[in-house]
């Protein structure tokens, strides 16, 4: 990857900001559930600002996938966000899985998540990332008819690629991958999600270190991606702290949004590809 400033690889810390919408779509009934839901407000509550504060200190500008329903019930949250410079990406509107919608099902998310995040943050995102990053094979298409940039959802690649949707068009794709999400390592909620094995912020800082320093020697693109009623707590986020500054201390890593890196990838002229759909 021919990356900008002489720099050898990029890196990018990245949010989701479910919050109650993770938990909400195809159940409901969660909401009966007072400690339930008071565990996933404490994102937007106190993660979101504490957070912001972190990437202030270390100087990151960063991205932040949010959903419609996140965006509509917490709009001060989302505003703070976009005050502090940083890039509002979409999300779905409900953290719906494409996979489990029909083709109209998702355009109504699509579009749903997007007017929310106009009416309330005042912003046209460049950039999606499914939720539960499980893009279905007609999401490209969607994302190019409607002017996006960029995807970040798919995992085969360690940087970043144009994604063919068809002959015309593509999308920049920027890869993530399940050992840099703090979900598997952090998440605990009875009867919802997780194994009750809840790991130490050090153990899980290491990993994410550790899968920094391999992409950085081989000129890759390195995505951490947290969830602000997971990793804004204190432990944690002083750990993501360590973790920022291990990382800004290399100077020939790029730190960026990622519709900085997208506009960067998108103006290489890079021949799209994509991967094929089996037939069983």
């Amino acid at each position: 990857m021919n990356w900008p400033d002489g720099f050898s690889a990029a890196a990018a810390f990245t949010f989701d900001v479910d919050a109650e919408s993770a938990i909400l779509w195809n159940a409901p009934h969660h909401a009966d559930r007072m400690s339930v839901i008071s565990h996933q407000a404490y994102g937007p509550l106190v993660g979101v600002p504490r957070l912001l504060g972190l990437l202030e200190r270390h100087r990151i500008r960063s991205t932040f996938f949010v959903p419609g329903y996140t965006a509509e019930r917490y709009p001060q949250t989302v505003k703070a966000i976009v005050a502090a410079g940083h890039e509002i990406a979409h999300h779905g509107y409900l953290h719906e899985q494409p996979t489990g919608l029909s083709r109209a099902q998702e355009i109504e998310a699509l579009d749903r998540g997007l007017d929310a995040l106009r009416r309330t943050a005042g912003v046209t995102p460049a950039g999606y990332r499914a939720p539960m990053w499980d893009l279905s094979w007609h999401t490209p298409a969607l994302l190019a008819e409607r002017g996006f940039l960029y995807d970040s959802s798919l995992m085969d690649a360690d940087a970043p690629y144009e994604l063919r949707v068809d002959e015309r068009r593509s999308l920049v794709e920027i890869p993530i991958q399940w050992s840099l999400d703090d979900w598997e390592q952090f998440c605990y909620l009875p009867d919802i999600s997780g194994s009750g094995l809840i790991e130490t912020p050090a153990k899980a800082r290491e990993l994410w270190q550790a899968e920094f320093d391999a992409l950085h020697e081989v000129g890759g693109c390195w995505v951490m991606t947290n969830h602000p009623f997971l990793t804004g707590r204190p432990s944690r986020a002083r750990e993501l702290g360590r973790l920022m500054e291990h990382v800004t201390s290399h100077d020939d890593v790029w730190v960026a949004a990622l519709g900085d890196i997208a506009a960067h990838v998108r103006g290489l002229g890079l021949t799209p590809r994509s991967i094929v759909r089996p037939q069983p």
